[in-house]
Parts: C-alpha cells; structure tokens; sequence
C-alpha cells in the first residue's frame, strides 16, 4: 500500500461532505445551521485551494488538473472498458474536483448574497442559489457513480482509501 491522500485532503473531503449535508437538510427550518454549514463549505473550499497550491504531491492541482483533451481522451476510454488506473485522481476525477469546487463557491456566493441588504428577497438570487444546489448535488451523484465505477473496475475500494489515505501500489500499466 502507498500512501496518497494526506490528512487534510481526507478531512477536507468529508468536512465537505458533511457541510453540505447539513446545509442541504436545513434549508429554512433551521435556516442558522444552513448559513453555518455553508460558511463552513465555502471556508473548506478557500483552504483546499491553498492545499492545492502548496500541499503533498498528490494534493496539488499540478498533480491532477488535466487540459479538457486528456479529460476527453479518458472519458472515451471509460467508455470502452479501456482506462488507465491512476494512483492520484484520474484525469476525469481531477475535473470532476474542480467542478465540484466551483460549483460549491456559486452555491456559497449565492447563499451569502441573500444574507445581505441588497440581495435578501431577490428572486433570481433565490433561484440561482437553489439551481446551483440542485446542479451540485447532481455533480455530486455524477462523482459517487465514477467512484463506483473506478472502484469496480480497477478493483480498489476508493471510498475506504479515501478514509485510510492509502491505495495499492502501482502497477506497470498504472499511471503514478
């Protein structure tokens, strides 16, 4: 086994879940837990950021941030039985990482917005923060499918290395 998601990746990852969690369940009844827990979505996000500057190997946007041919390149071999295991996030999984970053900021910026004087009550505010949540869960159903998925067929539970930190080490045809 090889150690690849560091301590902070793994937190970060379910601080995140759980933030998300917590503020999709707690819309208006609880409506000071729902600000929190996006506040504290929105804090993870800024954090994983900097983590993806300056962290472990593995955490760096360096490491996993593909240009959108690669990202192409390996959806079609998905869909052919055909790709490559990755150590680190896999080309489609880097994207998905990033996406799911930029939605959860357009989930936090819209949220917040409504807390102030001048957006509280404005109707597209409104609805563009629930379509933002409802697209981020669906990227969310997206990401746990491609785990599924990924874990299926390169035989490696990635829920549990994303628990531990640790997966199988790399293979001759794997790509570290």
């Amino acid at each position: 086994m090889v150690r690849v998601w560091d301590r902070v990746v793994r937190g970060f990852h379910w601080a995140l879940v759980l933030s998300f969690a917590i503020a999709w369940f707690t819309p208006q009844s609880f409506e000071d837990i729902h600000h929190w827990a996006g506040y504290a979505a929105a804090s993870l996000v800024v954090m994983r950021l900097v983590w993806g500057i300056v962290g472990t190997p593995y955490a760096r946007f360096s490491q996993f941030v593909r240009d959108p041919a690669t990202v192409l390149r390996y959806l079609v071999a998905i869909l052919r039985g055909s790709e490559a295991r990755y150590i680190g996030h896999n080309p489609a999984g880097g994207a998905m990482v990033i996406v799911l970053m930029a939605m959860m900021v357009s989930v936090a910026v819209t949220g917040w917005m409504q807390t102030t004087d001048a957006y509280f009550g404005v109707s597209w505010v409104e609805d563009a923060h629930s379509l933002a949540a409802h697209g981020l869960l669906a990227l969310v159903l997206v990401h746990i499918g491609g785990v599924a998925l990924a874990s299926l067929r390169h035989n490696e539970n990635l829920v549990r290395a994303m628990i531990t930190g640790r997966k199988r080490k790399a293979a001759p045809a794997d790509i570290a």
